[in-house]
Protein backbone atom coordinates (compact mmCIF):
# COMPACT_ATOMS: atom_id res chain seq x y z
CA UNK A 1 0.00 0.00 0.00
CA UNK A 2 1.01 3.61 -0.41
CA UNK A 3 1.14 6.17 1.57
CA UNK A 4 -0.52 9.45 1.27
CA UNK A 5 1.07 12.85 2.31
CA UNK A 6 -2.01 14.78 3.36
CA UNK A 7 -0.01 18.39 3.58
CA UNK A 8 1.59 17.56 0.69
CA UNK A 9 -2.20 17.07 -1.19
CA UNK A 10 -3.49 20.04 1.00
CA UNK A 11 -0.79 22.08 -0.41
CA UNK A 12 -1.74 21.00 -3.98
CA UNK A 13 -5.49 21.77 -3.22
CA UNK A 14 -5.05 25.15 -2.04
CA UNK A 15 -1.81 25.81 -5.48
CA UNK A 16 -5.49 25.11 -7.20
CA UNK A 17 -7.67 26.98 -5.53
CA UNK A 18 -5.06 30.19 -5.37
CA UNK A 19 -4.24 30.20 -9.30
CA UNK A 20 -8.36 29.54 -9.81
CA UNK A 21 -8.63 32.89 -7.56
CA UNK A 22 -5.20 34.29 -8.93
CA UNK A 23 -3.79 34.68 -5.42
CA UNK A 24 -0.33 33.45 -4.45
CA UNK A 25 -0.01 30.59 -2.62
CA UNK A 26 1.58 32.17 -0.12
CA UNK A 27 -0.73 34.37 0.93
CA UNK A 28 -3.20 31.29 1.40
CA UNK A 29 -0.58 29.50 3.81
CA UNK A 30 0.07 32.58 5.84
CA UNK A 31 -3.66 33.44 6.48
CA UNK A 32 -3.72 29.67 7.68
CA UNK A 33 -1.34 29.58 9.72
CA UNK A 34 -2.32 33.12 12.07
CA UNK A 35 -6.05 32.08 11.82
CA UNK A 36 -7.06 35.58 11.15
CA UNK A 37 -8.85 34.52 7.92
CA UNK A 38 -12.13 31.95 7.96
CA UNK A 39 -10.77 28.54 6.88
CA UNK A 40 -13.18 27.53 4.43
CA UNK A 41 -14.24 23.61 4.31
CA UNK A 42 -12.69 21.20 2.51
CA UNK A 43 -15.43 20.80 0.12
CA UNK A 44 -15.84 24.84 -0.61
CA UNK A 45 -12.27 24.61 -1.22
CA UNK A 46 -12.95 22.06 -4.19
CA UNK A 47 -15.35 23.83 -5.51
CA UNK A 48 -13.66 26.91 -5.77
CA UNK A 49 -11.08 24.98 -7.27
CA UNK A 50 -13.44 23.07 -9.84
CA UNK A 51 -15.15 26.64 -10.59
CA UNK A 52 -12.09 27.99 -11.53
CA UNK A 53 -10.87 25.31 -14.22
CA UNK A 54 -14.60 25.76 -15.47
CA UNK A 55 -14.11 29.62 -15.86
CA UNK A 56 -11.03 28.89 -17.48
CA UNK A 57 -12.18 26.43 -20.17
CA UNK A 58 -15.13 28.90 -20.71
CA UNK A 59 -12.46 31.57 -21.05
CA UNK A 60 -10.72 29.58 -23.77
CA UNK A 61 -13.75 28.55 -25.46
CA UNK A 62 -14.93 31.96 -26.07
CA UNK A 63 -11.86 33.37 -27.29
CA UNK A 64 -11.28 30.54 -29.88
CA UNK A 65 -14.70 31.57 -30.93
CA UNK A 66 -14.08 35.11 -31.08
CA UNK A 67 -10.60 34.20 -33.11
CA UNK A 68 -12.16 31.94 -35.21
CA UNK A 69 -14.72 34.55 -36.31
CA UNK A 70 -12.33 37.34 -37.32
CA UNK A 71 -12.24 39.34 -34.02
CA UNK A 72 -9.20 41.26 -35.29
CA UNK A 73 -8.83 42.26 -31.12
CA UNK A 74 -7.64 38.86 -30.70
CA UNK A 75 -4.49 37.64 -31.11
CA UNK A 76 -3.33 33.94 -32.12
CA UNK A 77 -0.74 33.84 -29.06
CA UNK A 78 -3.74 34.93 -26.49
CA UNK A 79 -5.95 32.39 -27.51
CA UNK A 80 -3.26 29.67 -27.35
CA UNK A 81 -2.12 30.87 -24.42
CA UNK A 82 -5.71 30.52 -23.25
CA UNK A 83 -6.21 27.11 -24.21
CA UNK A 84 -3.04 25.90 -22.47
CA UNK A 85 -3.85 27.38 -19.30
CA UNK A 86 -7.46 25.83 -19.43
CA UNK A 87 -5.75 22.30 -20.41
CA UNK A 88 -3.08 22.82 -17.90
CA UNK A 89 -5.88 23.49 -15.11
CA UNK A 90 -8.57 20.48 -16.35
CA UNK A 91 -5.17 18.23 -16.21
CA UNK A 92 -4.64 19.07 -12.58
CA UNK A 93 -7.87 18.89 -11.37
CA UNK A 94 -7.68 15.33 -13.01
CA UNK A 95 -4.59 13.96 -11.03
CA UNK A 96 -6.14 15.78 -7.86
CA UNK A 97 -9.30 13.74 -8.58
CA UNK A 98 -6.83 10.66 -8.94
CA UNK A 99 -5.25 11.13 -5.68
CA UNK A 100 -8.34 11.68 -3.42
CA UNK A 101 -9.78 8.80 -5.10
CA UNK A 102 -7.18 6.52 -4.58
CA UNK A 103 -7.55 8.03 -0.67
CA UNK A 104 -10.52 7.40 -0.38
CA UNK A 105 -9.97 3.67 -1.75
CA UNK A 106 -7.26 3.40 0.87
CA UNK A 107 -9.43 4.31 3.30
CA UNK A 108 -12.21 2.08 2.72
CA UNK A 109 -9.91 -0.80 2.09
CA UNK A 110 -8.67 -0.42 5.88
CA UNK A 111 -9.07 -3.29 8.11
CA UNK A 112 -10.67 -2.41 11.50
Amino acid sequence: MSQIDTQSLMLQMRSLAAQAQAKPVEELTESSQTGQEKVDGFSDLLAKSIEGVNTEMHKSGSMKKAFEKGDPDMELSEVMLQAQKASLSFQAMTQIRNKLVEAYKTVINMPM
